[in-house]
């Protein structure tokens, strides 16, 4: 996860793959503009949701159909893909279709999985738990390592602030890059408002573009956005995605920025 020209990569797409047409769809619009911008895209989408606040929520449309489209979106549009598992069992089923394995920030510490995920060979992206200090994240880094495999990433996605808030700690860049791998900056889950009470997680998706600017002029590495069509009938985390109309301006001013302290770091 790197570019020759120095600008951040980018995992993004939408938070569960609701069909193939949005998956292709979004798949097409920000391939174009990660393309044209010269930022490494990976396609980020869920073949199934299991952290959900209510038995009702949405979960998916079927592991195997859901990761067969993953897949058609690497075949079509030439980009590596992630997606999240949750179990041991599903380590091997999500790799024979994905590039990279994300463990969810609620499940960071499961020993059994991360080394499930190390062992298929494929990158392993790490999510900060909510309830996890940066340093703390050198161990989970290490299990992977452990179990003979160095493609490993780490993801901030923010640390519970009461009952139904997140904040980002900017301090905690430096320290997760004392780790030696990528630090990814997930902008649209750090501004997460869980646990609400009507069980449907809330958000703060117009804070979007200044706190991505930050981790970028913090030293983040990658960005991680999750984008759709038309959040507000989204399925799942519509809360706090980005609009996909939105996306080509953000990416091409937070490239600005990146272009621009890369200058300054070369002085």
């Amino acid at each position: 996860m790197s570019s020759p020209a120095g600008n951040f990569f980018l995992l993004a797409g939408p938070c569960v793959i609701e069909g193939e047409e949005m998956a292709l769809e979004i798949a097409d619009h920000v391939s174009a503009v990660a393309r044209r911008l010269g930022i490494p895209y990976v396609f980020k989408g869920s073949y199934r949701k299991a952290n959900r606040s209510r038995l009702d929520s949405f979960t998916g449309i079927g592991d195997i159909r859901a990761l067969e489209i993953l897949q058609k979106v690497r075949e079509t549009y030439g980009v590596p893909v992630v997606t999240d598992i949750h179990s041991v069992e599903e380590a091997a089923l999500a790799a024979r279709y994905v590039d990279v394995l994300q463990i969810p920030a609620f499940l960071c510490r499961q020993t059994d999985l991360l080394v499930a995920a190390a062992r298929t060979g494929k990158m392993v992206n790490i999510k900060k738990g909510q309830f996890l200090s940066p340093e703390a994240m050198s161990f989970a880094v290490q299990k992977v390592r452990d179990a003979g495999n160095d493609e490993v990433a780490v993801t901030e996605r923010g640390t519970t602030f009461g009952y139904y808030d997140l904040v980002v700690d900017f301090r905690g860049f430096p320290a997760m890059k004392e780790t030696g791998c990528p630090v990814i900056y997930d902008a649209t889950h750090s501004l997460q408002q869980p646990n609400q009470p009507k069980g449907v997680t809330g958000g703060l998706p117009h804070l979007i573009e200044p706190m991505a600017r930050a981790a970028i002029a913090a030293g983040a590495d990658g960005l991680f956005i999750e984008t759709h069509q038309n959040p507000e009938v989204a399925k799942s985390d519509g809360a706090n995605m980005l609009r996909l109309d939105l996306i080509d301006g953000l990416l091409e001013r937070l490239t600005e920025i990146r272009m621009t302290i890369n200058k300054i770091d070369k002085k």
